[in-house]
């Protein structure tokens, strides 16, 4: 028997569909979700419904009630904050990923320091007690990872270099290793939220360039998006985020909470 045109024309179609479905690019990401929702009724509760500016200025004045600790007592800080899981001896380094004794913190080769995740000269905000010394951004790094930082922008592409663990570099823009991608950008997020230039601080905001310098801002907004919804929060930074809110400093990033707020706001 003959086949007709009209059969002909739906086996093309099935055909087509298939042939779509496996050409068609896998997901990456699934929409950034709530973590807890905890502190929805008391800590967020003024948060709640709002989207864009009206969320952002919430949430700056939720924040914003925070104790501040000196840049020496960081030390000690991160080494709780910042607790490798496996070895209560050593910290995790941020970068590197690297397992590290609490005592090697210092200046020196082989040592580990405090790595301002907003480039302190984003704002030349320095190490006083502020955004200088504030736990949601500061984490342990080997000291010649944190040099081979420096106050570069966060993007996509470059090449190795010793203790990177996965990290790239190029002469503008550092990309951090896949398992701290979304910790970065949720690191940077709260800082443009926490700090308005309403408190003797600089105005901080993220744009999506990587050529800052020393102005108050800090990229590339349109990656850093695209990292937290790609890696979203977890164990260690929940963890992490507890400890900051009931040890040191009594305010939480909220974008750990709600990592869908990032879209919300930007």
């Amino acid at each position: 028997m003959p086949v007709r045109p009209r059969r002909l024309k739906s086996l093309a179609l099935a055909v087509s569909t298939v042939l779509v479905a496996l050409t068609a690019p896998a997901l990456t990401a699934t929409p950034a979700a709530a973590t807890t929702t905890a502190y929805d009724t008391t800590y967020y509760k003024n948060a709640i419904g709002k989207t864009g500016a009206s969320l952002k200025s919430s949430l700056n004045t939720i924040i914003s009630s925070q104790t501040k600790i000196s840049y020496s007592a960081v030390w000690e800080a991160l080494k709780v904050t910042d607790q490798d899981p496996n070895n209560s001896a050593n910290v995790v380094l941020l970068y590197s990923g690297i397992s590290r004794s609490k005592s090697l913190n210092g200046g020196n080769v082989g040592n580990w320091n405090r790595e301002h995740v907003w480039a302190q000269s984003h704002g030349d905000f320095g190490t006083s007690a502020g955004p200088g010394t504030d736990l949601h951004h500061l984490r342990p790094e080997d000291v010649q990872v944190n040099s081979t930082r420096g106050n570069k922008d966060f993007d996509l592409g470059g090449s190795s270099f010793t203790n990177s663990g996965g990290s790239l570099t190029d002469a503008n823009s550092f990309e951090p290793r896949n398992a701290v991608k979304g910790d970065v950008a949720r690191m940077i997020l709260y800082m443009a939220v926490r700090y308005e230039g309403t408190d003797g601080w600089p105005d901080l905001e993220p744009n999506d360039a990587v050529t800052n310098g020393s102005v108050p801002y800090h990229g590339r907004l349109s990656v850093l998006k695209q990292w937290n919804e790609q890696d979203p929060p977890d164990a260690f930074e929940e963890r992490r985020n507890q400890l900051i809110y009931t040890n040191y400093q009594g305010n939480r990033n909220p974008f750990i909470d709600h990592p869908e707020w990032v879209e919300a706001i930007w």
